[in-house]
This record gives C-alpha cells, structure tokens and sequence, in this order.
C-alpha cells in the first residue's frame, strides 16, 4: 500500500501527544529506561541515530517512510515478513538535554495507542539514557484474547530496542 494512503488515515486514539504526560486510562502502560552509557558526544551520536529511525532499524524491521529524518506528520509502515505496521509520528522532542519522537497507531495497526521513544542527557551525571513509553490496547478481538501475553511481547519488544540501541 502506497504511503501516501496513510495521509487520509485519522489515528486510531483520542489521546495523541499523551505519551509527554500522565498516561491515559482503558490502555495498558509500559515505561523502560535504561542507562547507555556517558557523556554529551554519546548522547548526540545516539540521538542523530534515533531520529534517523535507527531504534527500530537496529531490529532488523524495514521502515517504509514519508520523511529520512523524523519530523511530524511523518507516515511509516514498518515491515518484517508479511507484517506491515503503520504509523504516524505525532510529536518531536528537540530540547537540549532530550531528543526523540512519538508515533500513534493507523488503521491496519495490530495495536491502538502511542509509542515515545527518547534519549535524555543528565549534565549532572554525564549519564545518558534511553527509554520507551507506551500506552496501549489491542485493535481486534484475536489480540484481546491473548490477554498478558500482548503486554508481554511490548516489553521485550521495548528491551530489545533499547538494548540494541546501547550496543550502536
């Protein structure tokens, strides 16, 4: 399906840009954080990576997208094997100490809610450390009835990511 198809498409929550603060209710919530590593050249080089898509390219999933660089309104299909999933990036974090991007879920998404990933630069530590927030429910009974197992399979997913991310 031709990326352009997505433009029409309204998100499939109420909730956009909610990801930034207090967690809607009726969804489920998922919040990983983890240390990367030191220093603000780290920091810079993770963050180019992460607005580049490199989060979920570091996966191995093909990201399919209007726009190389994250910027809102950007439409993405990420594919792996016959799994098309699209997105719409709803929102970007270009702040000093604090870089990163959040899409929502499209029609034809698995899921419905939002995904905020970040890099975050403590001056005080050097720190610097990346993180995943999601807030989100399934889109059709099959994945409902799977129950625990969709959360489950959202925080291995958000580790992954991270821990790939840590090994850039």
């Amino acid at each position: 399906m031709d990326l352009e198809h997505y433009r029409s498409l309204p998100l499939t929550y109420r909730e956009r840009g909610a990801t930034e603060g207090r967690l809607p209710h009726g969804y489920r919530h998922l919040s990983v954080r983890r240390r990367v590593g030191t220093g603000r050249e780290l920091f810079e080089t993770l963050s180019q990576h992460l607005m580049r898509w490199g989060m979920q390219r570091g996966l191995g999933v093909e990201v399919d997208t209007t726009s190389a660089q994250v910027v809102p309104d950007a439409e993405l299909v990420l594919r792996r094997g016959p799994l098309r999933i699209p997105c719409r990036v709803v929102y970007v974090v270009d702040e000093l100490d604090r870089r990163g991007f959040a899409y929502g879920t499209l029609p034809g998404h698995p899921l419905v809610g939002e995904e905020l990933f970040a890099i975050t630069y403590d001056p005080a530590s050097g720190d610097v450390y990346a993180s995943v927030t999601s807030f989100a429910r399934p889109a059709h009974a099959l994945l409902k009835a799977l129950g625990p197992f969709v959360g489950l399979g959202q925080k291995l997913m958000a580790r992954l990511y991270l821990r790939r991310l840590a090994s850039t």
